[in-house]
């Protein structure tokens, strides 16, 4: 099982890894639902939910029982299960901001704050990650006309939080590939624009952050079609790799195979025929002379 303390700002994903091993070490058993379900005194659709991470929280006595009915009798083995889940019992840091953040936004916050990579393709805005409190404060405001300012500046802060997360000792890495229309649309006018270029042009100097531009001059291309989105991997084997689609009142996460396979592609397409890496501060630069 994977060093639960990487997984200490991702109680969801946490419970999916939790809830993988246990469906492994049930059919390593060679029992079913329904006889792990009676062996502990709770029905099959609760193991199966249990398996699913489709549980608010993890009761630490059903999941000791049913390590034992497994077979797990190693206690330091135990006590590091039960550890794990105590954490996966633990309230995100952004619960705080619960009142300014849609219920469905929360689970993309477990997967951002688990990954290992994150590669994205934008196609009209700047990354979260890597926003400027300005840049995102006429964004969230552009976008939410009725909100009152106090909601704006949370919403600003939670954005402005995330990006802790590329501070940490051991950080993701971030390889977003954005159309040139997200650099050139004029957020928050020049001056803003300004400052959000040579944010872009600093954080791109790091090891850990790969910025690509796909130029208007590079015509047709797959993102055309696929519009937004993000591919998260895990250093988990439990945790497949996982796409995020986001919309205006809801999102939709893939994790078949045969769909993330899709996108995988296209992100490589897209970055291939993009500015490589290695160029896109010069591209930065040169949009930063024409505001």
């Amino acid at each position: 099982m994977a060093d639960e303390t990487r997984w200490d700002n991702a109680p969801s994903a946490l419970r999916m890894i939790l809830g993988r091993r246990l469906e492994e070490l049930r059919r390593r058993a060679g029992l079913t639902f329904e006889q792990a379900g009676e062996a502990i005194g709770v029905s099959h659709s609760t193991i199966r939910r249990l398996e699913a991470a489709k549980v608010g929280r993890l009761r630490l006595a059903d999941v000791e029982k049913l390590l034992q009915t497994y077979g797990v009798d190693d206690r330091e083995e135990v006590d590091t299960f039960l550890r794990s889940a105590r954490e996966a019992n633990k309230r995100g840091w952004w619960h705080g901001y619960r009142d300014v953040m849609p219920d469905w936004f929360e689970a993309y916050l477990n997967l951002e704050q688990a990954a290992l990579h994150i590669r994205a393709y934008e196609q009209q805005f700047i990354h979260g990650l890597l926003q400027t409190r300005e840049y995102a404060r006429a964004l969230l405001t552009a976008g939410n006309p009725h909100a009152p300012s106090d909601d704006i500046e949370r919403m600003v802060e939670l954005r402005l939080r995330r990006q802790e997360l590329l501070r940490r000792q051991s950080p993701p890495l971030l390889w977003v590939v954005m159309d040139e229309t997200v650099l050139r649309w004029p957020v928050g006018g020049p001056k803003v624009m300004r400052a959000q270029l040579d944010h872009l042009m600093e954080v791109s100097s790091g090891p850990r952050v790969r910025l690509q531009v796909m130029p208007f001059a590079g015509g047709p291309h797959p993102g055309m079609r696929a519009g937004s989105f993000h591919l998260f991997r895990f250093e988990a084997r439990e945790l497949p790799e996982i796409v995020y689609l986001g919309g205006l009142v809801g999102s939709v996460y893939l994790d078949q195979q045969s769909d993330v396979v899709v996108y995988r592609e296209t992100l490589d397409r897209i970055g291939a025929q993009s500015v490589p890496a290695t160029r896109t501060r010069n591209v930065l630069g040169a949009i930063r002379k024409e505001l």
